[in-house]
């Protein structure tokens, strides 16, 4: 805990606490613990990144992704083949390793680190195309790398490259296919089958991603791929009691990020780096600045980026505990002169890391790109009521919601939905029509099945746009009178709905709130406290 309280103030990602843990439990360290298991800390590895590829996953926003997904996928495909050969060149020219292990340094640290770039980026404010990529990138690009580097880690010469990229690219086929198959079936289950108890929903979550791995390295596919397509999908579903699935898998993310890299930090043996400290710095100076620049700026060439985008890009290409973990592949195929390669990567990861984590907010500030915080997005939770064909919906009005202001019939919900309940100030009360919402205002929104998702879409519309969201392109709103193109008149907001009538009425006066007086705008009824 204190490991993420330091790393969140200042800047630094939280790998390099950890990995300073690792080092500090482990050999050369205070309490000297022997640990020199690479197989263990590559399975443990393995298993972290699913977890994190699953929470990365399910924080991608599908409207930031869909517009950036072709760039993504050359980056994270092409752009890996580009760092890949200029890498491995400079590790052979100028380190001297042979050309087997330059190859596997290449492909090793082509790979971006999703934990890296997922803590880092999550705190710069950029502009959704670039987190877009980058987020997408990181979670794509480890696939193809992973496939590189157990082909050159294996026994016996590499030959016919062009079966090489043919096996790249049916792998990530089947388990793009595999992950897309998994998340949508999931994603339908879960919608529709209500479970006895809210905490099973993130355990669901989190199998139904688990799922997507195992089955796609069952089928000789992208385990990796598809379990990040799944997550996705499940991500963008609207799920039941998504806050708590979302915080559930954010925990899940922290405690596999603290396994791995404390672990990692175990297994190296700080008085080995020292004869490998140069050539990581020379390898990841090219890296830096030649390779992964290159690699962004030709891959991107198709698409229509401003050059300053690409140069922040570039700056942000994050390695993290992945490339340590894929280290570890030639230390158990038993590749000559894999110790050394370990270690060259380790200190590469720890130096640069240094470098362009704290520096990534100061790049984008003086290349102009750093952007003001976009308003929270509307809380809204969803619970479903099974016996009822029915979803109660907790919505929470945020800081900078433009749903502030705005009274309960401009809502415009469609009919079949209605706010039942609104908490303000620690006091509920049943709202009427023209009971005016506020920031921080918690409202309970009861929907009929078949108008849950629209009653949500409105609500959201609302929050980003007004009361006029869906008139005049502020926002698309799924309300019955207020649908673009054929909008109710503005003094005359259509009823929220039959949907409230029923609940409205099984509310009973039981004992007095107090009165808000004429500027809260909140009716003096009477109103149970919730």
């Amino acid at each position: 805990m204190a490991a993420v309280r330091i790393s969140s103030r200042s800047g630094l990602p939280s790998l390099l606490l950890y990995l300073g843990i690792g080092i500090a439990l482990g050999q050369d360290g205070i309490f000297d613990v022997k640990f020199d298991n690479a197989e263990l800390t590559q399975v443990i590895g393995y298993a972290a990144l699913v977890v994190i590829l699953a929470e990365g996953g399910l924080g991608a926003k599908w409207k930031e992704v869909r517009p950036v997904l072709p760039a993504a996928a050359v980056i994270s495909t092409v752009g890996v083949g580009i760092s890949v050969g200029i890498t491995a060149a400079a590790a052979h020219y100028l380190v001297g390793l042979d050309w087997r292990q330059a190859l596997i340094i290449g492909a090793v640290v082509s790979s971006t680190d999703a934990a890296a770039v997922f803590s880092v980026l999550r705190r710069v404010p950029l502009p959704s195309r670039i987190t877009g990529v980058l987020e997408a990138e990181s979670g794509f690009n480890d696939a193809p790398v992973v496939i590189l580097v157990v082909a050159f880690s294996a026994v016996g010469p590499v030959e016919h490259w062009y079966l090489l990229i043919g096996e790249i690219a049916l792998e990530l086929a089947i388990g793009a296919a595999i992950g897309i198959t998994v998340g949508w079936l999931g994603s339908l289950g879960l919608r529709h089958v209500a479970l006895p108890a809210s905490g099973l929903y993130p355990i669901a979550v989190m199998a139904i991603a688990v799922m997507a791995y195992a089955a796609g390295a069952m089928a000789h596919g992208s385990g990796f791929l598809a379990v990040y397509l799944a997550a996705m999908i499940l991500g963008n579903s609207k799920l039941p009691h998504w806050p708590a699935t979302r915080g559930f898998a954010d925990g899940l993310g922290w405690l596999a990020q603290i396994g791995m890299f404390v672990l990692l930090g175990l297994l190296v043996t700080p008085h080995d780096l020292v004869d490998d400290f140069w050539p990581a710095i020379v390898v990841g100076l090219v890296l830096t600045m030649v390779a992964r620049p290159l690699s962004v700026f030709l891959s991107l060439a198709p698409f229509r980026l401003p050059a300053r985008e690409k140069v922040l890009m570039s700056w942000a290409g994050l390695r993290g505990a992945v490339p340590i973990v894929l280290a570890t592949i030639p230390m158990v195929s038993g590749v000559e002169g894999s110790t050394r390669i370990f270690n060259i990567v380790f200190v590469l990861v720890i130096v640069y890391t240094l470098i362009q984590g704290p520096t990534l907010p100061w790049v984008a500030d003086k290349l102009k790109i750093a952007e003001e915080p976009e308003p929270d997005d509307l809380g809204i939770e969803s619970a479903p009521l099974e016996r009822l064909r029915g979803h109660l919906l907790s919505v929470g009005i945020p800081a900078k919601s433009k749903m502030h202001g705005v009274e309960v019939g401009e809502l415009r919900l469609p009919a079949g939905a209605a706010v039942t309940l609104v908490v303000r100030e620690e006091e509920s009360f049943v709202p009427s029509p023209t009971t005016v919402l506020r920031r921080g205002d918690e409202l309970l929104v009861v929907a009929t099945d078949p108008v849950r998702d629209k009653a949500e879409a409105r609500l959201r519309a609302v929050g980003e746009g007004g009361k006029l969201a869906g008139w005049l392109g502020t926002g698309s709103g799924s309300g019955s009178s207020g649908t673009p193109g054929n909008p109710g008149p503005p003094g005359l907001p259509k009823a929220s709905g039959t949907g409230g009538s029923a609940v409205r009425q099984a509310v009973k006066p039981v004992r007095p709130v107090k009165k808000l007086g004429p500027a809260d705008d909140a009716p003096t009824t009477n109103a149970r406290r919730s």
